[in-house]
């Protein structure tokens, strides 16, 4: 025997001893619940199908727990405003388990209820105690002594380290040396070179000086003449 029910604006096909995902429903967990708006019965060949509902028909469940829902985005925009708003949304629902049918004076119960109740009831309990179970497997880790295996490593890390350190501390020394030995430059020289290339240079400018030919004076006008005056 099936059934289809509805709730939360929605429709579901359900049989007895199945599980129901539904709109957040009011009840803790363990507690019954009963979907009364029952559209449609079936069993076996025999459809009663509802006007709305079909009269008589209830479906009863038991509340096992609530969840949350696939995250959906919430976006609103407005054009030549700068309007942006994005919100996300998750929706509570409620998981319930098909106790029976009910529907013409037949009742179709879940068989082997009880066990699959407690199965179902008791994983969030066993998903929620794992992250506490962690931190106490972390303390026997830290707690129990550590083995040759571990060890081993362990010196053979520390025994590169030096390696390395002392490789770098060589290194050094050899740099410090080859800058030793190397004759510094001091600043009386580099004044001395300044001095005799500034020397070279007036006595390029005052050579260039002489060579050069000196501008012929101009030839003063002669005097216009009187005849010229009369013409």
């Amino acid at each position: 025997m099936y059934a289809v029910v509805r709730t939360g604006g929605k429709q579901y096909r359900v049989e007895a001893g199945s599980t129901l995902v539904v709109e957040k429903l009011v009840g803790e967990p363990g507690s019954q619940v009963t979907f009364e708006r029952v559209l449609l019965v079936g069993d076996g060949g025999a459809v009663t199908v509802g006007n709305p509902t079909v009269s008589g028909a209830t479906v009863s469940g038991t509340v096992l727990g609530e969840s949350l829902g696939a995250k959906i985005v919430v976006f609103k925009f407005k054009q030549k405003v700068k309007y942006r708003r994005r919100t996300g949304h998750r929706q509570r629902l409620t998981r319930v388990q098909i106790d029976a049918i009910t529907a013409s004076g037949k009742t179709e119960r879940a068989e082997a209820l009880p066990e699959l109740r407690r199965a179902i009831a008791s994983e969030p309990t066993a998903q929620a105690s794992e992250p506490a179970a962690k931190p106490k497997a972390r303390a026997r880790a830290k707690a129990a002594p550590a083995s040759d295996t571990t060890k081993a490593p362990k010196a053979a890390a520390s025994t590169k380290a030096a390696a390395s350190t002392k490789a770098a501390a060589t290194t050094k020394a050899a740099a410090t040396t080859k800058a030793a030995a190397k004759p510094a430059q001091t600043k009386p020289a580099r004044r001395t070179r300044a001095k005799a290339a500034t020397a070279e240079k007036d006595a390029e400018a005052a050579s260039s000086a002489e060579e050069k030919p000196k501008p012929r004076a101009r030839r003063a006008a002669k005097p216009k003449t009187e005849s010229a005056k009369e013409d």
